[in-house]
């Protein structure tokens, strides 16, 4: 189901922040270092798999800013994986993390792997050599990667142990912190594994109250039903919500009545996707798209959202859970409409503030409560979505407009505080 990429994504991502930069005005020099990023790391690893032959893989850490902080993002195993990709990722985590006000920077990794294709003891050979290729480009205090596309919290723990291990022996039990989305028994925090889903919900609710919605009237669509789109689902669905359409890269399954999330996601644990999901309607690709409801929450890969399928949609709200779902030309006929759009910067930033926990929990060695995690979660996004409205009330601009004015506003002042050396 995925749509061809129409331009350079990385393009993409830098017109979106300097439309922002021409309402306030930020200085060119400033504009120019956030038009690129500060170090291209690209590795080429060699792998034995099962059968005793090598394969070489290419691997890529981009790192974009760490003028907040050290460079934080994810790493993703995936076939379309290339530099501009995880160039336009790595940009998009710095204005991320500036928007919600945490004090790291934006960076982003991946291999150019289809996932499915390997066995499980291929896949740790592969984490590990990619962890130690990236060697000292990593580190707690220097650049912290996390789950992303095709990764999860057991490839974490791989790469933690493996930088672990290339540590000295003082040193092996204080970095942890190399890595987020581990899982808990190896140093991981409650919380993280649902947190960009739980944030999407976030986003909904903030909308609710800022239109007088109910949460318990909305239908809503989701396209992707990976880690995101099933903890979003499930959250709305225990919230009233009609998740009435859900696609994925096996199908498209349907029911005017809403899904049952809960069963749906047993369903897709057994049998890797939502195709032939019993007590619900099947559909195509498109008929995703052009199914009316309230609220579509894109939550696969970028550029899904394209103009001609802008065109065929109808629906009054658009929740960016991935990461550039919405092409350019899809986003100006959405303003034609007045279709709103939550923009990925803060939609699905849920995921960064509960690795910025996880790695403040490693730092201290003391863990904190689900209870802790979900409080300090909600005040940071409600406060994002706060800053963002009031933002958007004074530029009179776009939603995603205002949330890079947001983000660009703490970014510009300690560029103009720290100044360049030498």
């Amino acid at each position: 189901m995925d749509a061809p990429r129409q331009r350079s994504l990385h393009q993409t991502a830098v017109e979106q922040f300097q439309r922002a930069a021409d309402l306030i005005g930020v200085a060119e020099p400033t504009r120019t270092i956030l038009a690129h990023p500060k170090n291209e790391v690209i590795v080429n690893f060699p792998v034995e798999l099962d059968d005793g032959s090598w394969e070489m893989f290419r691997g890529y850490r981009i790192q974009h800013s760490n003028i907040l902080g050290p460079f934080k993002g994810g790493i993703r195993f995936h076939p379309d994986v290339d530099l501009d990709e995880v160039t336009a990722l790595a940009g998009w985590m710095t204005f991320k993390c500036a928007l919600v006000g945490i004090p790291l920077g934006g960076a982003k990794g991946g291999v150019t792997i289809d996932p499915s294709a390997y066995s499980s003891a291929e896949l740790q050979r592969v984490v590990r050599r990619f962890t130690h290729a990236l060697g000292s480009n990593i580190g707690p205090e220097h650049d912290i990667p996390a789950p992303d596309v095709g990764t999860n919290s057991q490839m974490m723990d791989w790469l933690m142990d493996t930088y672990a291990n290339m540590s000295g022996p003082n040193n092996r039990q204080m970095v942890k912190g190399v890595v987020t989305g581990k899982s808990l028994a190896t140093g991981g925090s409650v919380g993280r594994e649902e947190a960009t889903g739980r944030g999407v919900l976030y986003a909904l609710r903030h909308w609710c109250g800022e239109t007088g919605e109910r949460l318990d009237s909305l239908g809503v669509s989701v396209q992707g039903f990976g880690n995101v789109g099933s903890h979003f689902s499930r959250l709305a669905a225990q919230e009233g919500c009609r998740i009435q359409v859900v696609g994925d890269h096996t199908g498209t399954i349907g029911a005017e009545k809403g899904l049952d999330v809960e069963s749906l996601s047993t369903w897709v644990r057994e049998h890797g996707g939502v195709a032939g999901f019993p007590d619900a309607d099947v559909l195509s690709t498109e008929e995703l798209f052009s199914t009316p409801a309230d609220v579509f929450v894109p939550a696969a890969l970028e550029n899904q959202v394209t103009g001609p399928r802008a065109t065929a949609m109808d629906c009054r709200l658009i929740i960016e859970a991935a990461n550039g779902p919405t092409t350019p030309e899809a986003e100006a006929i959405f303003a034609e409409q007045g279709v709103e759009i939550i923009p990925d910067i803060l939609a699905n930033a849920g995921g960064v503030v509960v690795s910025y926990f996880e790695w403040l929990q490693n730092k201290s060695a003391r863990y904190w409560t689900e209870e802790d995690v979900d409080d300090r979660l909600r005040k940071i996004l409600w406060e994002a979505h706060d800053n963002v409205v009031a933002r958007r009330a004074e530029l009179r601009c776009s939603r995603r407009e205002a949330a890079y004015a947001v983000a660009l506003d703490r970014l510009v002042e300690v560029y103009e505080l720290r100044g360049i050396f030498p």
